[in-house]
């Protein structure tokens, strides 16, 4: 009987996987920031996790075999190596024991069954976050970076990148022209020069921005 139980604990474990978008932040831990001592920490979402694997979507994609740490609301701190690299990020195995596995897959197992729930942005522009949030960031100097969209609104985004430009400074994310307004735990808000409509607006974080443009909100 006990084998039996065991037997069912251990495909309980194996099988469960949960699919949809959670937003969450990584760092790699064998890298340093501009001060050579700070961690970076990037933003992400995961589109597939199992007690075993996870899919991310993030901007800053490291190489296989890098040390990876993650931490998302429904499942907390986990470690990880990166084993493969995709077009719009990468996967990583964790690195966790049996007893961590069995938490991990109680909670994926939660959270099928019950989802995550948001609270109502009651804000005069709500944030949304986009479909695709890979971004190009482009900075006032004309260097341009791959970025990841945390939130976008019509008045401004919430940026997460390698560089984090300083308050005041222009930049471009996508096409859409802006100020950094205040840095953030993991990247900076950027509110636009223009309010945006709200249709095709993500589509706006997809094009490059007008010549000159980001050069004239320096001015």
């Amino acid at each position: 009987m006990q084998q039996a139980a065991g037997a069912a604990g251990a495909r309980v474990t194996e099988d469960v996987r949960y699919i949809g978008e959670l937003a969450g932040v990584y760092a790699l831990s064998e890298r340093r920031g501009d001060d050579g001592v700070t961690i970076p920490v990037h933003a992400c979402r995961v589109t597939s996790i199992s007690t075993h694997q996870a899919v991310l979507v993030a901007a800053e994609v490291p190489r296989v075999g890098e040390k990876v740490a993650t931490h998302f609301k429904d499942f907390g701190l986990l470690r990880a190596n990166v084993v493969r690299k995709l077009p719009t990020g990468f996967v990583i195995e964790f690195e966790v024991d049996e007893a961590a596995r069995t938490k991990l897959a109680a909670k994926i197992v939660w959270l099928k069954k019950h989802g995550t729930q948001q609270a109502a942005d009651k804000r005069e522009s709500p944030r949304i976050l986009p479909r695709n949030p890979r971004s190009v960031l482009t900075l006032d100097d004309g260097t341009l970076m791959p970025c990841f969209v945390i939130d976008v609104s019509q008045t401004g985004v919430a940026v997460s990148a390698t560089k984090s430009p300083a308050v005041g400074a222009a930049v471009a994310v996508g096409s859409l022209v802006g100020h950094v307004v205040r840095k953030l735990d993991v990247g900076f808000a950027v509110q636009f020069v223009d309010k945006q409509a709200a249709e095709g607006l993500e589509k706006l974080l997809q094009m490059p921005p007008l010549p000159g443009k980001v050069a004239e909100a320096k001015k």
